[in-house]
């Protein structure tokens, strides 16, 4: 029997999980442990270190060890994350011949594809080693908001890994399934989000086992390491303010630094004051120096209170598409690790006017609905989960006259779905169309992500506003895109599937696999 394993990937941990007849259940790592750091160092040996073991050596090792990856994948290096990122990473990045973010370790570069299989390839060893047999399937979750380019990068550092990618899920949906099996929870639930690196809300209305996403919307560049930022910042203004040294300047400090304002953070989830103690951190003409402060909990959440409330208008958003009060949400379910914060639980709280549900673990949740549709695709699914009509998290459509963006699906449109709309020609006798295909929600064609391009040929000639040319986009339930251009009068038509493109060819990903087993032989 072929084994489907369900995978959350996340910013800083991931989690391999399974369906069992009893539910689903997390995989332990090789060390015995449910999640995984999402960390990669590459050893000036050449050895390639994963999860705790790169977690580690990452003080000893700060310029080598990759964390973080998810808010690179699938990014242009000149792209405003990139940019915001650089400043907070400890290793190098540079830029591909194509455009793309490449992280360069020594003398080595790789891409954010290669250096996510390698967590994806540790993920399926674990999954082996409990199972004592291959596994080779898998149902992958992404951020709700991630673009096709983010998510096609998903899926090839997945097939790298030796992964066969049977579906792509959005993780609030995920964390929905996972909630829902075997509690029968009719009625409106909102899943908040956020992660190590992503802020995602979702609405979905619960009944008789089907689970339909309203609507959705989020952030990729709002989650905890955002909030570990706002220490570090802290920590070293008031150290250069004291002693006149940058902390940040080196990277052994500022992994140090990086450490230190995580375990704060978490601390103060459950305690009201914490100390971070940075012994001999840096040294002048004068001395050593020493970090040494308190931080309390008021502390922590007046430095990122505007985190926290940049959550609250996508909030609004997502219950304005859906025509719905918040009064009328029957269930708010907390997902992702950065919820544990008590002003993040209050803000939620009174948003909705109600407690929110923190029965299941945030840090598991989206792995083990992954595991649940995974379990569904692998025949064993559960009677309970009749059926998920996600959405579509973006708008999809054409360039118009003059650069406009002209929308022919709207974002949280469910899926499958399939829509016409009528378009014409801007010039006399006009004999060719070309049909650019986009996807975001912008007014500029430019201000959005370019998914494909084909031309329309051999229109019958007429005035200019006169041919009818009618554009249908269909999209299934894996989220494939096919678009079609036809010239009512002659009969003439176009159809292509859009690719997506993670900016590797499959020529490239081909390479990369044999080298993976080259190395690994």
């Amino acid at each position: 029997m072929n084994r489907v394993i369900g995978i959350d990937l996340g910013t800083t941990f991931s989690c391999v999980a399974h369906l069992t007849p009893d539910g689903p259940k997390v995989i332990p790592n090789l060390e015995g442990m449910a999640t995984t750091p999402s960390m990669v160092c590459l050893t000036s040996s050449g050895e390639i270190l994963v999860g705790n073991l790169a977690a580690r050596q990452a003080l000893t090792n700060p310029d080598k060890t990759i964390f973080a990856i998810k808010r690179l994948i699938g990014h242009k290096y000149n792209s405003s994350a990139v940019e915001e990122a650089k400043r907070r990473l400890t290793y190098d990045l540079t830029e591909a011949p194509n455009g793309d973010v490449m992280i360069r370790v020594g003398d080595q570069t790789v891409t954010p594809q290669e250096a996510s299989s390698h967590i994806l390839n540790y993920l399926k060893r674990c999954a082996e080693s409990y199972f004592g047999e291959p596994v080779t399937e898998c149902v992958i979750t992404v951020p709700a908001h991630f673009d096709d380019h983010q998510r096609q990068a998903t899926k090839d550092a997945a097939r790298i890994a030796g992964l066969e990618v049977l579906r792509v899920i959005n993780e609030p949906t995920a964390a929905s399934l996972a909630y829902g099996l075997n509690r029968n929870p009719d009625g409106l639930v909102a899943v908040y989000d956020l992660g190590g690196g992503t802020f995602d809300i979702t609405l979905l209305e619960i009944s008789g086992g089907v689970f339909h996403v309203l609507a959705t919307a989020g952030d990729n560049y709002l989650g905890g390491e955002d909030f570990d930022q706002r220490i570090i910042d802290r920590l070293r203004a008031d150290f250069q303010s004291k002693h006149g040294i940058d902390l940040g300047s080196n990277p052994y400090n500022l992994q140090r630094l990086k450490e230190a304002a995580e375990r704060a953070k978490r601390d103060l989830s459950f305690t009201s004051e914490t100390e971070i103690n940075l012994p001999f951190i840096a040294s002048d003409d004068s001395g050593s120096k020493h970090l040494q402060v308190s931080i309390t909990r008021s502390n922590l959440e007046e430095w990122t209170r505007d985190l926290v409330e940049r959550t609250l208008p996508l909030m609004d958003k997502v219950l304005h598409e859906s025509n719905l009060a918040a009064d009328k949400v029957d269930e708010i379910l907390l997902v992702g690790g950065q919820t544990r914060m008590p002003l993040v639980r209050k803000k939620v709280e009174e948003f909705f006017g109600k407690t929110p549900n923190t029965q299941i673990n945030p840090d598991e949740s989206v792995a083990l609905g992954a595991a649940i549709q995974s379990g569904i695709l692998e025949g064993n699914g559960t009677k309970d989960i009749i059926l998920l009509l996600d959405v579509t998290s973006m708008s999809l459509g054409i360039e118009t006259e003059k650069g406009f963006f002209e929308k022919v699906i709207d974002k949280n449109m469910t899926i499958p779905c399939r829509k016409t709309k009528a378009f014409t020609t801007v010039e006399n006798n006009q004999r060719r169309v070309r049909i650019h295909v986009l996807q975001g929600e912008g007014l500029r064609a430019a201000e959005n992500t370019s998914l494909a391009m084909f031309d329309l040929v051999g229109i019958m000639d007429a005035a200019a506003g006169v041919p009818q040319i009618d554009v249908t986009f269909e999209i299934n339930a894996d989220g494939m895109v096919k678009v079609s251009a036809r010239d009512v009068l002659s009969g003439r038509e176009q159809k292509i599937i859009v690719q997506s493109s993670s900016g590797l060819s499959k020529q490239q990903v081909d390479g990369i696999i044999a080298r993976e087993k080259h190395r690994a032989d």
